[in-house]
């Protein structure tokens, strides 16, 4: 007699199908089409308007004025709206600040928040249902807009970028999706770790946070576009015209209230089209988020559902 050698089953491979359940019959081609044409309309409805500012801000004054507005084909591309804006000036200054606001205080709220979640997320910590029943009261009661004005008057923080920072610097939302992600970690693991010797500090540097890296990612992501998109507060608590960032120069040029410094002349004289500058400082507040959503995007599944269940 033969034997018989069972055939090892095959993986799927990177990007097959997952194996469908046995109960779940096959999809027939209608609704696989239908399915991708209704995916295929939504990429449209989101990509177009962003064509649309992409070619409108890389068009020529003749080319816009041919177009009597928003163009979609391109016919006379230049670079001259962004030559201009990274010259110098109100709009290069303006970057700069969202980059420095975005980079600082996503550091300081992911430290308070990771240090936060952690301690809540150990049961013997002191007074940790206290502190928790404290930050959900605020998730649904606060002070108002104009308590919050004038705390941050009376502590001096007007015209300083702390008040960008500081008023909206912690999300309770995120503490806890934090702090689920963290007790779904074993104890048996973190109870070792202390019989080693290591304390808290070392226990979350070397153990806590290196199994955390998919929550880690998505809250920073929430925080840096949070820190980069904000422009209330700045609207609010900066009377400085060149400590704005980026999105309320932004909102300037598409009110058309002032042209940014050094390009006001250049628009006069027909040089520049005012839309296509617009466009420009759109393209260039809407870059940063998405270039960094794509490399975080893989940990949005493991880090928010995982985070939110838990705990």
């Amino acid at each position: 007699m033969t034997a018989v050698i069972d055939k090892p089953a095959r993986t799927p491979g990177r990007w097959a199908a997952p194996p469908r359940p046995v109960w779940e019959e096959k999809p027939s081609r209608a609704g696989i089409a239908g399915k991708g044409l209704v995916l295929l309309l939504a990429c449209l409805a989101i990509l177009f308007p962003l064509w649309i500012v992409l070619v409108t801000s890389l068009s020529s004054r003749k080319a816009i004025d041919e177009a009597g507005g928003l163009v979609m084909i391109p016919t006379d591309i230049t670079f001259v709206a962004y030559q201009e804006l990274l010259s110098g000036g109100q709009v290069t200054r303006a970057a700069l600040v969202s980059i420095g606001v975005t980079v600082v205080g996503t550091l300081f709220s992911m430290a308070v928040s990771v240090l936060c979640a952690y301690g809540l997320s150990r049961s013997g910590s002191l007074g940790h249902r206290w502190i928790l029943m404290l930050l959900l009261a605020t998730m649904f009661f606060s002070a108002g807009l104009i308590p919050t004005y004038l705390l941050v008057q009376s502590l001096g923080l007007t015209d300083s970028y702390l008040a960008l920072i500081l008023p909206s610097a912690i999300s309770v939302f995120n503490i806890l999706v934090l702090r689920g992600f963290f007790m779904g970690i074993s104890q048996e693991l973190i109870d070792s770790a202390r019989i080693d010797g290591a304390g808290d500090l070392r226990i979350l540097w070397r153990i806590v946070l290196p199994l955390s890296r998919a929550v880690v990612a998505v809250i920073t992501l929430f925080y840096a576009v949070g820190y980069w998109s904000a422009w209330f507060n700045a609207s609010l608590y900066l009377n400085d015209q060149d400590m704005l960032p980026l999105q309320n120069v932004m909102i300037q040029l598409v009110q058309k209230q002032e042209a940014p410094v050094g390009l006001g002349q250049a628009i006069k004289t027909g040089e520049l089209s005012g839309l296509a500058v617009q466009m420009a400082v759109m393209v260039m507040a809407l870059l940063p988020v998405a270039v960094l959503s794509p490399f975080v995007q893989r940990h949005f599944k493991k880090g928010m559902l995982t985070g939110a269940v838990k705990g």
